[in-house]
């Protein structure tokens, strides 16, 4: 009984993929709450709560069942055991038999279950902020892996259906539930980090691009897109799209913002260039060139957080 229950504790810390959450999502909802905190006259502990309460959201849709249901569809359409990458490829629980299919199974139920009993009694009480945003993270875990939408086995759908909603709103989240209207600030920058979120992922898919091409149905990412398309040196392309368009939303707000935009577009720049460098047979190095871009996709989160207005 003690062995079963550590493995299942090892196994839920391996599938939570921390640090891709962290450097995500919780960098998005960091981003809108710091310039609440630091700039507008409202109840610093209800903000503290509404953080508490958004990093869980976060944790439960984008750690949890995301990663569940992406983990068991992968698993069965075979992408996940070919995979060579050291952070894609899954959360591997079910590779290193760290969780039986059926725990996973389980897992994404109860999950489920919990978020729309709670998307539930935000209706019942009023909070239909709160409700939206529970259905629009369901939706985003849903609809990337489950049939009949199984948007990550399309190019394009997976992050702009799936993924781009999910993140946009959860940065917007804090401004929304409390400002009476959410400022242009908040948009800028959750949309930035939103569009940042889906370049990493671009380069996420890099490794497994021919394990995707095995997989039964092929999982048609959109990286393997741009490589069956334009050849395997343009798999990368995807990301370089979504940055680019990244660095046209940081120039739109230089005259409003220049600290934000200039900081914005150096660190941009950055990510643009590792990019650029990217080697996609060597696996190694796509695996350290996309924890840089976590890294950066966080450091702008955080630098536009300080700087709303200047």
């Amino acid at each position: 009984m003690e062995k079963q229950e550590s493995f299942s504790l090892k196994g839920f810390g391996m599938l939570l993929r921390v640090v891709a959450v962290v450097t995500s999502s919780i960098a998005t909802i960091i981003s809108t709450v710091l310039p609440l905190a630091f700039g507008y006259d409202i109840s610093k502990v209800d903000l503290f709560l509404l953080f508490l309460l958004l990093v869980v959201g976060a944790l439960l849709v984008h750690g949890v069942l995301t990663h569940v249901f992406n983990d068991i569809v992968d698993f069965k359409s075979g992408t996940d055991q070919e995979s060579p990458g050291m952070l894609s490829g899954g959360s591997r629980v079910l590779q290193n038999g760290v969780m039986s299919f059926n725990m996973m199974v389980r897992i994404g139920i109860a999950v489920t279950l919990l978020l729309l009993i709670a998307a539930a009694l935000f209706i019942i009480f009023g909070q239909m902020e709160l409700a939206i945003l529970t259905i629009v993270g369901l939706w985003g875990a849903i609809s990337y892996s489950l049939k009949p939408f199984r948007f990550a086995y399309r190019p394009f759908l997976g992050e702009w259906l799936s993924l781009f909603p999910s993140i946009l709103l959860l940065g917007l989240a804090a401004p929304w539930l409390m400002l009476d209207s959410i400022p242009l600030w908040a948009w800028q920058n959750a949309l930035i980090n939103a569009l940042w979120c889906m370049a990493w992922v671009m380069i996420h898919h890099v490794p497994d691009i021919k394990a995707d091409r095995h997989a039964t149905p092929t999982k048609q990412t959109t990286v393997v897109w741009a490589a069956k398309k334009f050849g395997m040196k343009a798999a990368p392309t995807p990301a370089l799209l979504y940055l680019i368009i990244v660095g046209l939303l940081a120039i739109s707000v230089i005259w409003d913002r220049p600290v934000a935009a200039v900081g914005t577009l150096l660190l941009l720049g950055y990510g643009i260039y590792m990019v650029l460098k990217i080697d996609v047979d060597n696996v190694e190095q796509v695996t350290a060139y996309e924890k840089v871009l976590l890294l950066l996709a966080m450091a702008t989160a955080i630098w536009l957080g300080l700087f709303p207005t200047m």
